[in-house]
């Protein structure tokens, strides 16, 4: 079988950069690409000279590189493209790959986009154009995940009627854990969310807004409740996730986001038991083998799910329809909190509701110091 093919759009400027400005995904992408088999063929950054480090870094030829990703998949024809640009460029980029038809598959970074009128046209346009369209949702892949998950299947706690996260924001961050909400309610749609935030002091993560503080519940249509705590109020919930259900409580992350431990990750407790039990998750912490190497045992196995796709013609867990669920949940709470009320589901609106609230000067969160 011929090796799947791959490009990349926004390849930034260090290998090495984690911070609120980039975490270098295209160069873990690459990785798990290069571990799945597939080709790397092409890559293109709007600075000429990323994109030069990033093909002699993984062995990429020279007719490979450009500035302009149209150029570069139209010239390359690359089967998947992953695109790792900031999320209010996501939308463009993605509709513009989907409609040059030449490429099966995109797979980009999260969050989704920075409207929710852009974050419904990607998944439209890849729909039309019939091009697979996932999101780096990698987390539902580490062990710990897997097997509370499987925990919960098993009926160790009886019926799920909660689920729960923290996190430090709730749409970059956030956006994993409300996935993974998601991911451990079978992939379930929200009826309704209610929320209330906070932003005083700016935070910027590429590019982006995220609140200081929110609370938020939400009601799935299965009956099942969510609900998110972020930022100082993140004390609330206490745990990346939490499974509450008929007899019992599943536990990930005990302690998080402000005294993480990696070591003992993931525990149960059945109702009668005397204390906690805790699982083996093979050493795998919240973020993966080493928190220095962010998630890289998760993107190998997110990038082969996507590959898989591709090879098999069939559809990756990371799929487009399951972010979307995930991001309405998102700006849901954004919503409800320019509403100063429920939001019903659906949403209704084609902004960002958070933005609109600092456009306006209902939010007039304190610059960041330089």
């Amino acid at each position: 079988m011929k090796a799947v093919t791959s490009a990349f759009v926004g390849t930034g400027p260090d290998p090495e950069t984690q911070n609120n400005q980039g975490f270098a995904m295209a160069y873990r992408h690459a990785a798990a690409y290069d571990h799945a088999g597939a080709e790397l063929v092409a890559c293109a950054d709007i600075v000429e000279p990323n994109a030069k480090a990033f093909a002699d870094y993984w062995g990429i030829e020279a007719d490979g590189v450009f500035e302009e990703y149209l150029d570069m998949v139209t010239e390359v024809e690359p089967d998947i493209v992953s695109v790792c640009t900031p999320p209010p460029t996501h939308a463009d980029i993605v509709t513009d790959i989907a409609r040059s038809n030449a490429v099966q598959a995109i797979h980009c970074e999260k969050p989704m986009d920075r409207t929710w009128s852009n974050v419904e046209r990607m998944v439209e346009v890849c729909d039309e154009e019939g091009v697979k369209l996932t999101f780096n949702h990698q987390r539902r892949f580490g062990r710990g995940y897997r097997r509370a998950k499987e925990l919960l299947d098993a009926g160790e706690i009886g019926d799920l009627q909660r689920v729960e996260c923290a996190a430090p924001n709730i749409y970059d961050y956030g956006s994993h854990s409300v996935d993974l909400c998601n991911y451990f309610n079978d992939e379930g749609r929200a009826e309704w969310v209610i929320s209330q935030l906070d932003y005083r002091d700016e935070d910027l993560w590429f590019g982006a807004h995220n609140e200081n503080q929110t609370l938020a519940s939400w009601r799935y249509e299965n009956g099942v409740y969510g609900l998110a705590t972020t930022g100082i109020g993140a004390d609330l919930v206490n745990c990346h996730n939490r499974l509450v259900g008929s007899e019992g409580t599943i536990e990930i992350g005990h302690g998080f986001p402000n005294n993480e431990t990696d070591d003992q990750i993931l525990r149960i407790k059945r109702d009668g038991d005397d204390g906690w039990e805790h699982v083996d998750c093979d050493g795998e912490g919240l973020h993966g083998l080493d928190t220095r190497e962010f998630g890289r045992v998760f993107i190998d196995r997110a990038i082969a799910d996507v590959v898989e796709a591709v090879e098999n013609d069939s559809t990756s867990e990371l799929n487009a329809e399951n972010a979307l669920k995930a991001t309405e949940i998102i700006f849901g709470a954004w919503e409800s909190s320019r509403r100063h009320g429920r939001v019903e589901l659906p949403l209704d609106i084609e902004d960002n509701p958070l933005d609109a609230l600092i456009e306006d000067g209902t939010l007039t969160p304190e610059p960041a110091e330089e």
